[in-house]
């Protein structure tokens, strides 16, 4: 069962942004944390304390565990739509698409990838582009869908006031590392190897591809070509370390 990669989500939430305390979207829907309406399920943004959290350390830990509770919502609706195989950069645009906009059953694009045309969805993903402040956000995954581009940017953690009203002030900002930390662990734990399959042989590849040793597709499938380039990983660690220490 495919699910969104750890840089998948990393990447939806740095789009997203967080807000720690309820607040109206742009169409006067209560929301908090990472997207969390009332449409998801309890709790009800209308209904919580409002204004910024006492302790937003603690407010953090609550918003991402409540988002590790609706994801699994939109990974589903996305393994629905698609009747063909996706990579996981794919998927993973995908599910930060059908995040964003709940479309992702009725969405042209996705019919045009099902039929084999791959260039005209991926051009097709632009045409939801309302409102115009989307429009980096829905061209940051054309790109990650086309081309596995990950966007290398932190998650802003954004002010509320107690009216509802989002203060454009960043609080703090989560890296990569640190959004990875705070949500519940998803992944099987375990060393990887030769038939492992799955997200975590997926992460590998694209890390192993990010410094040039694997070429090959992102299948999650540790075969001979993953296996291979993580044994020329290893050696050019010892090299590294023999020069180093001087050995």
């Amino acid at each position: 069962m495919q699910t969104i990669s750890p840089r998948g989500i990393a990447t939806l939430v740095a789009h997203e942004g967080i807000v720690p305390g309820p607040y109206l979207d742009s169409v006067g829907v209560w929301t908090w944390g990472i997207g969390h309406t009332a449409a998801a399920g309890a709790p009800d943004p209308a209904k919580m304390p409002r204004g910024m959290p006492a302790d937003l350390d603690v407010a953090l830990l609550e918003v991402f565990d409540q988002f590790a509770r609706d994801l699994p919502v939109y990974e589903a609706d996305v393994r629905a739509a698609f009747t063909v195989p996706l990579a996981q950069h794919e998927f993973d645009a995908a599910v930060s698409f059908h995040y964003n906009t709940g479309a992702i059953a009725r969405a042209e694009w996705v019919s045009q990838f099902n039929h084999g045309k791959r260039d005209a969805a991926i051009t097709a993903i632009l045409n939801w582009r309302s409102p115009a402040e989307i429009i980096p956000r829905r061209m940051a995954e054309q790109r990650l869908f086309r081309d596995g581009t990950y966007p290398d940017k932190s998650a802003p953690v954004w002010g509320v006031t107690e009216a509802g009203r989002v203060v454009w002030q960043v609080q703090r900002a989560l890296s990569v590392e640190d959004v990875l930390a705070m949500l519940p662990h998803r992944a099987p734990k375990g060393p990887l190897g030769p038939g492992s399959k799955g997200e975590r042989v997926r992460d590998l590849q694209t890390v192993l591809q990010s410094i040039g040793l694997y070429r090959a597709r992102l299948d999650g499938d540790f075969g001979p070509l993953t296996a291979a380039a993580v044994q020329a990983a290893r050696d050019a660690h010892d090299k590294i370390q023999f020069i180093i220490k001087g050995a």
